[in-house]
């Protein structure tokens, strides 16, 4: 809602600071007065284009500045945080406009310097203008589908489809990630079926490339350590040592049986020297016998075949000569072949993968054109009872010649999107027999004003309040009517300022009548003119409505009048 309108220097406007309450406010006065300077300095602040013949005479400067409350809800404020404008919950929206008598511009929201583009776009969601020359929202096309939705109430229709779209997106994403994929293992599976073939014959092991450089290195030097062994084997080996040693001892022992005999104890000198001695070579015996099976064991260990040693070089060089084409080390062989193995497993399921994505694809794609079809119907039948809704508003406004016809018809297939499937579109005839066309093409100012606030009587009727912007201006809306037809005009934007802010100026007694505040527009003349705006007391109201009934002369009788249209 406007709840503020501050006016510097505007063409006639030198200083102007107004209070906007809800509901229906209008502006009356004498023509000429300036009533349609405050809706250009309004526009000003909401983006329109900059003239500087809008700066008043003698100014530096015009400034315009417009106080909003939207709801914490509004698409304004998501506006702020898509352009980086700070604000703070629950706090007003303030639009400025500064115009420098050169031409030039600056804009500021909630005093933070901003592009014209920004307020442009603020104003689009805050205020909605119909005039004799505009009818800003309603002329373009972009708008009318959701203008459209909002009256069928079709939320629920459009968040499914919303929702599928979404879906499809994504499943396509995901095919299309899965056929890259695919295209690119199918590039590189006849080099992984190679290294895999390659790597099968190896058959590597983990820490094979070292135990094969030691085995290697045994193997060089082993008919050097095998002559060296043999000596040991023939020190060792045979009857000749284990003889001597047997001899040895079998001559102690004698010794000690004789020592015995002769009467020498058992615990004698010599006799214990004797079995100590026994008792060595016995040991020595068993040891040499020892020995002489480890060299054994020893030789035995170093017989290899012949060509063992070309074997191990030929596997070691094999190894490392895959290593160096896959440029990684030997021991990452074992693993490289694993990897190999499990790609090409990988390339044989991706078969499987895609036929499983092209079926998700196929179920998301029928599921939006499912529930597409769906809000296609639901908005033709919407479409059928808004023609039924504006066919019945448009002969009380006099434009009883006029037909409206809403157009839902197929997008092409690639244009279809997260709105739909359909090109909405309102059109008219404005007389028997002519084509039906874009609304902008009305001739008559008059009309285009009537004919807006009739399709927003009628979408007020069932649409969502939400769906209206903040404030609604009609101007000169009772162009080329009185009467009966004013009189209808005015209950309909009574009406429609029950479900939003609405500003009117009117030449209208009947229309005026109906407002909730009502503002006066006067000139005062001199050298220097000068637009002056004053809010009317309801006496002074009266006053105003009598004056717009009798003209210049105010009489008792256009005084009744006034009272007895302001109690209707």
């Amino acid at each position: 809602m406007l709840i503020g309108l501050g006016v510097r220097d505007v063409v006639l406007i030198e200083r102007l600071d107004l209070a906007v309450g809800p509901g229906l406010t209008v502006l009356t006065g004498e023509t000429g007065a300036g009533k349609s300077i405050l809706l250009d300095a309004l526009g000003l602040a909401a983006g329109a284009r900059a003239d500087a013949g809008l700066v008043r005479s003698g100014a530096a400067q015009a400034s315009v500045t417009a106080l909003f409350a939207p709801p914490p809800s509004h698409p304004a404020w998501t506006l702020l945080d898509a352009r980086g404008l700070a604000y703070e919950p629950g706090e007003d929206l303030v639009l400025r406009r500064q115009l420098s008598a050169d031409g030039r511009s600056r804009a500021f929201v909630n005093d933070q310097a901003t592009g014209v583009g920004v307020l442009r776009e603020l104003g689009a969601l805050l205020l909605e203008v119909h005039g004799q020359h505009e009818a800003v929202g309603l002329l373009d096309g972009r708008n009318h589908r959701a203008l459209l939705d909002a009256y069928g109430r079709l939320e629920p229709d459009s968040a499914a489809v919303r929702a599928a779209w979404a879906e499809q997106g994504a499943a396509r994403e995901a095919l299309e990630a899965l056929r890259t994929q695919a295209a690119r293992a199918a590039a590189d599976a006849e080099v992984l079926a190679d290294r895999l073939a390659e790597l099968d014959r190896l058959s590597p092991r983990e820490g094979e490339e070292a135990a094969l450089a030691e085995e290697r290195a045994l193997l060089a030097s082993a008919e050097k350590a095998l002559a060296d062994i043999e000596t040991a084997r023939e020190a060792t080996a045979g009857s000749a040592v284990s003889s001597r040693l047997g001899q040895a001892l079998r001559a102690i022992e004698r010794a000690r049986e004789r020592a015995l005999a002769a009467g020498a104890a058992g615990e004698g000198a010599a006799v214990a020297r004797l079995s100590e001695a026994a008792a060595a070579l016995d040991r020595a015996l068993v040891e040499n016998q020892e020995a002489a099976a480890a060299v054994e064991a020893a030789a035995a260990a170093f017989e290899f075949e012949p060509d063992r040693l070309e074997k191990a070089e030929e596997r070691l060089f094999a190894l490392r000569a895959a290593a160096r084409r896959l440029g990684i080390g030997v021991d990452a062989l074992p693993s490289a072949r694993a990897q190999a193995a499990e790609a090409l497993r990988a390339l044989e399921s991706t078969d499987d993968a895609l036929r499983g994505a092209e079926a998700r694809t196929r179920a998301a794609e029928a599921a939006y054109e499912e529930a597409a079809a769906a809000l296609t119907r639901g908005r033709r039948n919407a479409a059928e009872r808004l023609d039924a809704a504006v066919a019945a508003e448009l002969p009380p406004l006099k434009l009883d010649k006029a037909r409206f016809r809403t157009t839902v018809e197929p997008l092409a297939p690639d244009r279809a999107g997260a709105d739909g499937a359909d090109r909405v579109e309102f059109r008219i005839s404005t007389n028997p027999g002519a084509p039906f066309g874009p609304l902008g093409d009305i001739a008559s100012g008059g009309e285009l004003a009537r004919l807006s606030l009739t399709l927003k009587a009628a979408l007020a009727e069932r649409g969502d309040p939400g769906a209206f912007p903040a404030v609604m201006i009609f101007d000169e809306v009772d162009q080329g009517v009185g009467g009966a037809v004013a009189d209808a005009v005015g209950l309909r934007l009574r009406r429609l300022a029950e479900r939003g802010q609405v500003l009117v100026v009117t030449h209208s007694p009947q229309i005026a009548a109906r407002a909730d505040a009502h503002w006066r527009i006067s000139k005062s003349g001199g050298e220097r003119a000068a637009t002056a705006v004053e809010p009317l007391t309801p006496a002074a109201r009266e006053e105003e409505i009598a004056r717009m009934l009798a003209g210049a002369e105010i009489t008792d009788a256009a005084r009744a009048a006034a009272r007895a249209l302001i109690r209707a």
